[in-house]
């Protein structure tokens, strides 16, 4: 072996680190956009829910209205009136409906709110591979600098980005900071 092979032979280690720096780094975009791309999805999922529970509670103030209308009207009707059990009818009929609606509101709760927690983890995975992303190419860009410029030092300034890129990427799935 030459004495300028020995000297260059960090040349394939640096090469080597950069493969492995550029498979994270696209991983690391890869898992970052799945994760984004979840949380757009559950948070329009939830919205919608939202909208279905808002749209539950329009129907059962709707039917309060007409329960406080009919109860007025009914006032207005002789005591002995048989009329009176008509409204009584359609007044529990409506009381029937605000019941369904409750019942519906806290399920569809529920379910908006479990659509929130799962976009707000896809929030929480993403953030770390965004991090790695950055990191990861810098170090590659460093990497490459040392290569061309056969200059070591780059590529020992690569090394601790790269492995805090390593780090995030390793968070993005793990989430232990």
């Amino acid at each position: 072996m030459t004495t300028a092979s020995k000297n260059e032979s960090w040349l394939s280690w640096m090469s080597m680190s950069t493969v492995i720096l550029a498979v994270c780094a696209t991983l690391s975009t890869f898992k970052g956009s799945g994760y984004s791309t979840q949380s757009v999805i559950n948070q329009t999922m939830a919205s919608d829910q939202w909208a279905f529970y808002q749209a539950k509670k329009t129907k059962a103030h709707i039917y309060e209205v007409q329960i406080d209308q009919l109860r007025l009207q009914a006032m207005t009707l002789p005591p002995k009136s048989t009329s009176l059990q008509a409204y009584q009818a359609k007044i529990n009929e409506y009381e029937e409906q605000i019941a369904k609606y409750a019942k519906d509101e806290a399920e569809i709760t529920a379910q908006a709110k479990a659509l929130e927690k799962q976009r707000d983890m896809a929030k929480l995975h993403n953030k770390p591979f965004g991090y790695a992303v950055v990191f990861l190419q810098v170090a590659i860009l460093l990497n490459s600098i040392a290569g061309l410029l056969k200059m070591q030092r780059f590529w020992w300034c690569a090394i601790p980005i790269g492995l805090v890129g390593i780090v995030f990427f390793a968070n993005g799935f793990l989430l232990f900071f």
